[in-house]
C-alpha cells in the first residue's frame, strides 16, 4: 500500500493536497461525530440494545479523535462548517425520523448508508494515504464493519415489518448520497481517490447489506436505481 502511494508520487505537503484534505478530513471527523450522536439516539429508541449502541457511540468518538490526529499530523485545519453542510441532508432526515420514532429509517440512514459510505471511502483512501493516516484508517474500518453488522442483524430479524419503511427510507436518502459523492469528487481526486471507485465500493457494500437483511437481487437493483436520480 505504501508502495502504491509512492508510485503515484503524492505530495502530502503541497498546498493543493492540504486544501482538499481540509475538507475530506472534516467530512470524516463530522461523519464520526454524526454517528456518535446517532447511536446515542438509537440507544434511546432501542432500550433493549442500549448497552451495545452506547458502546458503538463511544467507538465513533474514538474514531473522530483519530481523524483529528490525522489532520494535525499534516498540519491541516479541518473545514468543519463545510462538513456540517455536507451532512445536512442525512442529518435532518435522521433527526426527523427519530422524532417520529421511525427506528427502521434511523437504522437505514446510520447503520447502512452512513456506514457503507464510510467503509467505501476508507477502503479507497487507505492505499493512497500517508503512513500515519493509513494506520489510523485501517483500524477504523475494522470497527465500522461491526457497526454495519448491528443494523443488518436487527433489520434482518424485523425484516417483514420493516420492508416497506426501508424502501421508503431508501427512496428518500440514497439520492442524497449521490449528491454527496458528486460534491466531494474533485477533492477526492486530489487525494488520488477515484470517484468511480468510491461509487462502486459503496454500491457493493450497500447491496451486500440489503441482501443480508433479506432483499432479493431484483429488489436491490430497484432500490439502488434510486441513487441514479441524483447522478
Amino acid at each position: 500500500m505504501q508502495q502504491f502511494a509512492a508510485e503515484l508520487e503524492i505530495d502530502f505537503k503541497s498546498e493543493k493536497y492540504k486544501d482538499a484534505y481540509s475538507r475530506i478530513n472534516a467530512i470524516v471527523i463530522e461523519g464520526e461525530q454524526e454517528a456518535h450522536e446517532n447511536y446515542i439516539k438509537l440507544a434511546e429508541l432501542l432500550p433493549a440494545h442500549q448497552e451495545t449502541l452506547i458502546r458503538l457511540s463511544k467507538m465513533e468518538s474514538r474514531h473522530k479523535k483519530g481523524f483529528e490526529a490525522c489532520g494535525r499530523n499534516l498540519q491541516v485545519e479541518p473545514d468543519l462548517p463545510f462538513a456540517k453542510e455536507f451532512f445536512a441532508g442525512l442529518h435532518g432526515n435522521f433527526q426527523k425520523a427519530a422524532a417520529e420514532g421511525k427506528v427502521v429509517t434511523c437504522l437505514l440512514i446510520q447503520s447502512l448508508i452512513i456506514e457503507c459510505f464510510a467503509i467505501a471511502a476508507y477502503n479507497i483512501y487507505i492505499p493512497v494515504a500517508d503512513d500515519f493516516a493509513r494506520k489510523i484508517t485501517e483500524g477504523v474500518v475494522k470497527d465500522e464493519y461491526s457497526h454495519l453488522n448491528f443494523g443488518e442483524v436487527w433489520l434482518k430479524e424485523n425484516f417483514a415489518e420493516s420492508k416497506a419503511e426501508l424502501e421508503e427510507a431508501n427512496r428518500q436518502n440514497l439520492p442524497i448520497v449521490w449528491k454527496m459523492l458528486n460534491e466531494v469528487a474533485d477533492d477526492a481526486q486530489t487525494l488520488a481517490m477515484e470517484k468511480d471507485a468510491l461509487v462502486e465500493d459503496f454500491m457493493i457494500q450497500y447491496g451486500e447489506a440489503l441482501s443480508n437483511i433479506g432483499f432479493t437481487t431484483r429488489d436491490i437493483m430497484r432500490l439502488s436505481a434510486y441513487g441514479l436520480t441524483a447522478a
